[in-house]
């Protein structure tokens, strides 16, 4: 089977995700880290579940977990990629580095970047519908900057709150369809550039490797080498993600399906979209790790 496996990010946690997940020693060494009990449980109050400490941490540990559990019974991936924090588990997966280190830089970004969001508070917005020269002039009237780019007229926005606030009324009418995202920060815009330079502090002291699988970043195509590694991790926090480059790098590994690995089903729906004709599905859709593996055997290119 030839497929590609696509970390989610941050936004779409929910207490039923990844249903199928058991207690391992990754889970468990990411519920001590938060100091939580029952991951689940936790995850129903919005304001921890929102906490971008949490939120980074529980998702990189989740996504290594449900990955370990599953790898086993499935053949190497052809591609891995990660959106925004769900690169730490790309990283990690693609051997850069350990589980335990994914969720120690996951901890070490998320302070990074609360401590920029204390002095210059922001947020998120998604925007569908618009074309490029109309984004460019909502930019340029609001001062906000493109954080993510998932397609030609499909970005996510980013910047102070009360500019997140005008653009909304502007691109909202234009007939743009709007979302606030659930973040806290103005990730991967300008406004975290100190975040990025802390980051990159913080990984002078990790220990990386070149990835053993082809790895695609947010922010710099295809990671060859470990210096490549931390340089793209760090610089993503404060520049835009090309989620679309990213997705049309992973197709050209000729690639037959694609499984997404966090909670909901944003990247699978995304791909769907963009490559009708290679199917991907999400972790969230199924009851076991079994059935996963069914899943990805019927798409097996032998």
């Amino acid at each position: 089977m030839s497929f590609a496996l696509l970390f989610s990010g941050q936004g779409n946690q929910h207490p039923a995700m990844l249903p199928w997940i058991v207690d391992d020693a990754m889970v468990n060494d990411m519920r001590a880290r938060l100091g939580v009990a029952d991951w689940r449980l936790a995850l129903e109050n919005p304001a921890w579940a929102e906490r971008n400490g949490n939120a980074q941490t529980l998702l990189t540990g989740l996504a290594l977990a449900a990955w370990n559990q599953l790898a086993s019974r499935v053949a190497r991936p052809a591609a891995i990629a990660g959106y925004s924090v769900g690169e730490l588990a790309a990283f990690s997966a693609a051997g850069v580095f350990d589980a335990g280190s994914a969720m120690a830089l996951a901890q070490h970004r998320a302070a990074a970047m609360d401590e920029c969001a204390e002095r210059d508070p922001g947020g998120l917005l998604a925007v569908t519908g618009l074309s490029t020269p109309s984004l460019e002039k909502l930019c340029a009237k609001t001062g906000l900057a493109i954080a993510i780019r998932n397609g030609l007229e499909s970005v996510i926005l980013g910047g102070p709150l009360a500019a997140l606030g005008h653009a909304e009324q502007a691109a909202a009418a234009e007939g743009a369809q709007c979302t606030r995202l659930r973040v806290n920060v103005a990730s991967h815009t300008p406004w975290m550039r100190e975040a990025a330079v802390r980051f990159a502090g913080t990984l002078e002291h990790v220990a990386l490797r070149a990835p053993q699988i082809p790895l695609f970043s947010n922010a710099a195509d295809r990671i060859g080498n470990a210096r490549s590694a931390g340089q793209a991790l760090a610089a993503q926090i404060a520049t835009t993600v090309h989620w679309d480059e990213c997705m049309e790098n992973v197709m050209a590994r000729r690639i037959r399906c694609v499984l997404e690995i966090g909670p909901g089903q944003a990247l699978a729906r995304m791909w769907n979209q963009r490559y009708p004709n290679v199917p991907a599905r999400a972790c969230d859709d199924f009851r076991s790790a079994a059935a996963i593996a069914s899943w990805l055997a019927s798409h097996d290119d032998r």
